[in-house]
């Protein structure tokens, strides 16, 4: 098999830490012939580390789109362009890597999947964490019946303090929200996973600014109040039509004592699972009832994840390319980012309005 040319769009923290190093240990699948940045100097910098021999630079994305030699490109810019730019490559005939959140709204979503079964093209977005060994030692324990019925869920996205102030995290206008579509989406993303069950009913949802002017002790340095544009926490109830439910929580600032990031806790009618942040990465734990007595049992250390960011990349880039290589799904279909979008919307517009948002 020939190797797949990559483009990629957009090299900043993610781009680089975990895609661009990603397609690095995957050499064997792939070259990167073209890097695509609004930071000219940036995106040659990236090209003089990853790009192969033939690579060049460009700072705009349509030269990719262009680029009838390229096979799949990486989507790794604003929030707010997630669509459009993912759409043109597809009706380019390339692959495309879309980074999270899939888009800000449910109609940008609605309109990525059908443009990737309209061209035939393979579309997935990077939900890196189903990936984690915990993550995959809880859904094989979902899907072998341990649990039996899972009906309720929490999906965790919580920081202490934790606001991102490089990039553009924290203006509305390019990334359509706070951490609620930035950590939020990961957390709920494994909930539904876990469940296996993407027919919404209804949502409920509100949305806090109450710690933007409260700077203090953030470890990445204090933020401009000014420039602060999306919310700090948000919580959203989600009801399925089984009637399963999920209650979604996520910070970047809240004052609590235990925070839980990209963890996911299930209750179900034979047992239930627990994902937490522990000494050395995230751990997995099953309780049960057995011979009369309540039970917690945790995995042998292969279940206990310790992985960084570059190494779920690289596991997440090898299972892309794989699938497209061999015509099967990738981890994250395009159908199932879009639902997790679709609640995230219907969190923020609950919020505004008060009511429930029914689907």
């Amino acid at each position: 098999m020939s190797k797949f040319r990559v483009g990629i769009i957009g090299v900043g923290f993610i781009g680089t830490l975990k895609h661009l190093e990603g397609l690095a240990a995957n050499a064997d699948l792939c070259d990167v012939v073209a890097v695509c940045d609004l930071d000219i100097e940036r995106a040659q910098k990236a090209k003089d580390n990853f790009g192969s021999a033939d690579s060049y630079v460009t700072t705009d994305w349509h030269d990719i789109a262009n680029d009838a030699s390229i096979d799949v490109v990486y989507v790794c810019t604003w929030n707010i362009s997630h669509c459009e730019i993912t759409c043109a490559m597809l009706e380019a005939g390339k692959h495309v890597m879309c980074e999270k959140p899939m888009a800000v709204t449910g109609e940008d979503a609605r309109k990525m999947v059908e443009t990737a079964k309209r061209t035939g093209k393979k579309l997935t977005i990077g939900y890196q964490n189903r990936l984690r060994q915990d993550a995959q030692f809880v859904r094989g324990a979902v899907d072998a019946g341990e649990l039996g019925e899972v009906y309720v869920a929490k999906a965790h996205a919580v920081r202490r303090r934790g606001v991102p102030t490089w990039g553009v995290f924290t203006d509305k206008e390019k990334q359509g929200g706070g951490p609620l579509i930035d950590i939020g989406t990961h957390a709920l993303d494994l909930a539904l996973w876990y469940m296996g069950n993407y027919e919404v009913e209804s949502v409920t949802g509100s949305v806090y600014e109450k710690l933007r002017d409260k700077p203090e002790g953030n470890p990445g340095g204090g933020w401009d109040p000014e420039t602060f544009s999306v919310e700090d926490s948000a919580f959203g109830y989600i009801r399925m039509k089984n009637g399963a439910a999920i209650f979604l929580e996520a910070a970047w600032a809240l004052n609590v004592k235990n925070p839980r990031e990209a963890a996911v806790t299930l209750m179900g009618t034979e047992g239930g699972a627990e994902i937490e942040a522990g000494e050395g990465g995230y751990e997995a734990s099953l309780n049960k009832v057995l011979a009369n007595r309540m039970i917690v049992t945790r995995p042998n250390a292969s279940a206990k994840d310790s992985a960084g960011f570059t190494a779920l990349g690289t596991l997440e880039t090898r299972q892309w390319l794989e699938a497209i290589a061999n015509g099967t799904d990738p981890i994250v279909l395009p159908e199932q980012a879009c639902t997790v979008t679709e609640i995230l919307e219907a969190i923020y517009a609950s919020s505004a309005s008060g009511e429930p948002v029914r689907f």
